[in-house]
C-alpha cells in the first residue's frame, strides 16, 4: 500500500551495510575539478573570420576539446572557459597528448599572449560518503 519494503537479515552487519548504501544513495555529489592537461603557448595567429588561434606546446597530461580552459598569465588567471577549436596542422581533433603541438581557439577571449599556459580541467561528479 505504501510502497515500504522490507528485508530480513541473519547478520546484523549486513543490515547496517545496506542502511549505509541507501543514505548514501539520498546525498547529493559534490562537484570536483580534475586537472586533465596543460599547454604553453608558444606563437598567436590571427585568422579571418575565426579569431586569435594560440599555437600551443601541450606539456602535461591529455587536453580534450570538450575540457573547460583556464588561461594564466604570470600566475595569475585571466579567463576561465571552453576551447572554441583544436586543430592539429589542418584536421580538427578531439584531444592532444603531451609532447604534441596543436592549435587552440578559445571561445570570447581573443587576448592571448605568447608564454601564457592553459590549464584544461573537467569538473567531475564525485558521490558523497559523510
Amino acid at each position: 500500500k505504501e510502497n515500504v519494503q522490507i528485508k530480513t537479515y541473519s547478520i546484523i552487519y549486513k543490515a547496517i551495510e545496506d542502511i549505509d548504501a541507501a543514505r548514501v544513495g539520498l546525498l547529493k555529489p559534490t562537484e570536483e575539478e580534475v586537472r586533465t592537461g596543460e599547454a604553453e603557448v608558444r606563437e598567436t595567429f590571427r585568422v579571418p573570420k575565426v579569431g586569435l588561434i594560440a599555437g600551443c606546446m601541450v606539456t602535461e597530461g591529455e587536453i580534450e576539446r570538450t575540457d573547460s580552459v583556464r588561461v594564466v598569465r604570470d600566475g595569475v588567471v585571466v579567463f576561465d572557459g571552453s576551447f572554441a577549436s583544436m586543430r592539429r596542422f589542418k584536421d580538427d581533433v578531439k584531444s592532444v597528448k603531451a609532447g604534441y603541438e596543436c592549435g587552440l581557439g578559445i571561445e570570447k577571449f581573443q587576448d592571448i599572449k605568447v608564454g601564457d599556459i592553459l590549464e584544461a580541467y573537467k569538473v567531475v561528479e564525485v558521490a558523497r560518503t559523510e
